[in-house]
């Protein structure tokens, strides 16, 4: 298998050689213009995952695998580095950072191999162990990339509970900032003040095993699917829901999640 393996991959370089050379399209893209497409294929992956459905993974990972060679194929060509040496540092940080496997550091557990990764990370040189969060991440996936982050040296609380309730704690300063703004009409707390509820919250989704930026996603796609079943129904009776009470629409909404449990009853 790991010879077949290689050979594809083999041949998947000669390809991108040949469209390189011979494709006036592929001949002139650079690290700027691939960029915007390759983000494009991320996501289109990450809706993949979600769905679950591995067909269209399959193909979306050889989509973001082909970016991949795309960049080296032209850090190559501007002697910047190959895709040789992005394999071979790749493969150094593995091992480097898998002692417990190619060395002799104990680590049992999952949560043991999460914390030494961030002391080995800063023997590395990083100043800070939030320093490796993409200040580009979507902000709600680093939310949860910060916490996981900050917990590897203990800021973290022990219970559930607790974070439950720093949830409310964070509600109810929401509140007063709300409070505040009718009677002095000042807003600018607010804004502050949901975002720590929404980060707080996040922090609730983790001590649940919940990934926030895929359930928000789920939730999404549930509310799309709904709406336009709802839209669906209403062109079927010659209506536009645009013409109808917030009370007919909310009838539609209702069968719409009829509908859902019928076919689905998970949902």
């Amino acid at each position: 298998m790991e010879n077949s393996a290689a050979a594809s991959f083999v041949h998947l370089l000669q390809i991108m050689d040949d469209l390189r050379e011979k494709c006036p399209w592929d001949r002139k893209q650079t690290i700027q213009s691939l960029r915007q497409l390759t983000i494009e294929e991320l996501y289109e992956l990450t809706d993949a995952i979600t769905e679950e459905s591995w067909p269209h993974m399959s193909e979306e990972l050889g989509d973001l695998l082909l970016h991949i060679v795309f960049y080296a194929k032209i850090a190559s060509e501007q002697n910047h580095f190959t895709i040789k040496e992005v394999i071979d540092r790749l493969c150094r940080k593995l091992i480097d950072r898998h002692p417990h496997i190619y060395g002799d550091v104990d680590a049992r557990n999952e949560e043991q191999v999460k914390r030494n990764w961030e002391k080995i990370k800063l023997k590395e040189g990083k100043k800070s162990v939030l320093a490796g969060v993409p200040p580009s991440l979507p902000a709600l996936i680093k939310a949860m990339r910060l916490q996981e982050k900050a917990k590897q040296v203990g800021f973290e609380w022990q219970e559930t509970s607790e974070v439950w309730n720093k949830v409310k704690e964070e509600m109810n300063e929401l509140q007063h900032a709300v409070q505040h703004a009718v009677e002095n009409g000042d807003g600018r707390e607010i804004e502050e003040e949901w975002g720590d509820v929404l980060f707080s919250l996040v922090n609730y989704a983790r001590f649940l095993k919940v990934d926030a930026e895929n359930a928000l996603e789920r939730t999404n796609k549930k509310f799309i699917r709904r709406f336009q079943a709802m839209e669906n129904m209403a062109e079927k009776e010659g209506k536009q829901l645009a013409d109808m009470s917030l009370a007919e629409m909310d009838n539609y909404w209702n069968l719409a999640k009829e509908k859902e449990k019928q076919i689905s009853p998970q949902q």
